[in-house]
Formats: structure tokens, C-alpha cells, sequence
């Protein structure tokens, strides 16, 4: 596997992303595939990268198939390894890019969690994602009306193809989030 550094994907990020809560929904990304490196002996920097670029291209192709085979042409020629490409193109199912290594499963799995983990926390009465368990984020699961955007379906998915029961991979996400709460700005209203 090939590696690009943070520093420049995040200039990459910050170019193309004005919206915070995009930027965050990376960042979010970024802390899960960083959890994940460790248990599929990845490297952390290199699957936190492909999180953080995963959404680059999406305030300038916000629909599909645009995003993310657009934006890849634009990874090309930043110097982006293909093999990171690869990883973000299978993200989307209609790319028809499949999800081969645990790099790209990883990915497609923990996308549309972090929204689901991110408006649970948003609603804590705290607004602290330190307040959030697996069982919260399980209880609003339930409700379909509730972060109505967030494909659950697409999460089952996920964590199926990785290998790891659904709570347990609730919870990794959920821990890397927690872990950077103050950059994600749901560390809480602490009285």
C-alpha cells in the first residue's frame, strides 16, 4: 500500500470543502479508519487519509456518479496513490469498483455511521458525543425518521462484509469519535 501525506490532503480538503459540517463528517471518518488500521494490520496514516479524502469533491459534484469518480481524476493529479483512489471510488456502490481489501470495506462501513453516531449526539441534551453509548445510537437506529438521510442499510452492509457483529462495530466508531469530541465540536455543554 501506498501513502500521501495528511497534511496535503487536507489542503486538498480545505480547498474544495467550505462547509464545517462536511469537513467534520471527514474528519469523523478519518478517527474510524484510524481505529480500523490496527485490527486488519493497515497502516493508520494511510486508511485515515482515504477517510479524510473520501468526500473531497462533494460541494463541487454533489451527485452521483459525478462524486466520486470526478473527483478522482482530481486525486490523479494531485498524486494521490491509486491504490487510495481505488479505496474512495468503491465507497459508492455505482462505480462499480468493488470492495476487495479491508481498507475499502472499512470505508463503505463506517461513512454513514458517523452521521447516524453525529446526529445522536447532536440531540444529547449536552450535545457531548461522551454522553453517547452503543445503546443510544441503537434506540435512533430505530427511528427511521431520525437522521432520515443516514442509509442503514448501507451500515448492516458494512459491517457484514468487514466481519464484525453490528454493536461492536457501532462502538469502534463511536470510541474514535469520542476520541477526537473537540474537533468534531460534540464534546458537550459542560455546566
Amino acid at each position: 500500500m501506498s501513502t500521501f501525506p495528511r497534511d496535503q490532503a487536507w489542503t486538498i480538503v480545505t480547498e474544495y470543502i467550505q462547509g464545517d459540517g462536511l469537513r467534520k463528517h471527514m474528519l469523523a471518518v478519518e478517527a474510524a479508519m484510524r481505529a480500523y488500521a490496527p485490527r486488519y494490520d493497515g497502516n493508520p496514516d494511510e486508511w485515515g487519509v482515504v477517510g479524510l479524502l473520501h468526500d473531497f469533491d462533494w460541494e463541487v459534484h454533489p451527485t452521483f456518479p459525478d462524486h466520486p469518480t470526478e473527483g478522482s481524476k482530481i486525486l490523479r493529479e494531485r498524486g494521490v496513490p491509486e491504490d487510495m483512489i481505488v479505496a474512495i471510488l468503491s465507497h459508492a456502490d455505482f462505480t462499480g469498483v468493488p470492495r476487495v481489501s479491508s481498507m475499502e470495506k472499512a470505508l463503505f462501513a463506517v461513512d454513514e455511521l458517523t452521521g447516524l453516531i453525529m446526529a445522536t449526539a447532536l440531540v444529547r441534551p449536552t450535545k457531548s458525543i461522551h454522553d453517547v453509548d452503543v445503546r443510544a445510537v441503537r434506540k435512533r437506529w430505530k427511528d427511521k425518521a431520525f437522521a432520515r438521510g443516514v442509509n442503514r442499510e448501507d451500515i448492516e452492509q458494512g459491517a457484514a462484509e468487514l466481519g464484525v457483529p453490528l454493536e461492536e462495530h457501532i462502538g469502534i466508531v463511536l470510541t474514535a469519535m469520542q476520541n477526537i469530541a473537540p474537533t468534531l465540536g460534540v464534546e458537550g455543554e459542560r455546566p
